[in-house]
């Protein structure tokens, strides 16, 4: 292993990393930056829990090395609201309460956003087809398509 700094913008943030160039780019996402959103699901790039924005399009971290991530604009589940300010997104998975176990969510909300973000609203067999490959176990996938349909303001609030 051959240790360079690697300098990655992380949720608006610049980070100086000290990794090998090879090191996938969710474990310095998770182990050095203390970024817990993305998850490791599979390491194989097929579940979709690792998901982050890079450059505003989905991507899976646990495929990606760092190198390949220097000088682009990294977002992570955490860099999209706060628990007093959830974006949209998030707002609309909390509104559907869509989340189980909540293994998948990370995936989901970070595909959900790419999306939104190339297509502002979408129809239901395009929020399919972004949601396709991300695995979720719990059977959560009503509610999932419920919140990304949400998202996107094809379903109003529900009345308090």
């Amino acid at each position: 292993m051959t240790q360079s700094t690697i300098r990655l913008t992380v949720n608006g943030r610049i980070h100086d990393i000290d990794a090998d160039p090879d090191t996938a780019l969710l474990y310095v996402l998770r182990n050095d930056l203390e970024l817990n959103g993305p998850k490791y699901g599979c390491g194989l790039g097929e579940c979709g829990a690792c998901a982050v924005l890079i450059d505003g399009v989905a991507a899976r971290a646990c495929v990606i090395p760092i190198e390949g991530c220097v000088g682009r604009d990294i977002e992570t589940l955490e860099g999209l609201g706060s628990r007093d300010r959830p974006d949209p997104v998030q707002q609309a998975f909390i509104a559907e309460q869509a989340a189980q176990c909540g293994y998948c969510l990370n995936g989901m909300i970070i595909s959900t956003k790419a999306l939104l973000n190339r297509t502002p609203h979408p129809s239901e067999a395009e929020v399919m087809e972004a949601l396709r490959y991300h695995l979720c176990r719990c059977g959560a996938h009503i509610e999932i398509m419920r919140a990304a349909m949400r998202a996107a303001g094809h379903l109003a609030e529900a009345a308090s």
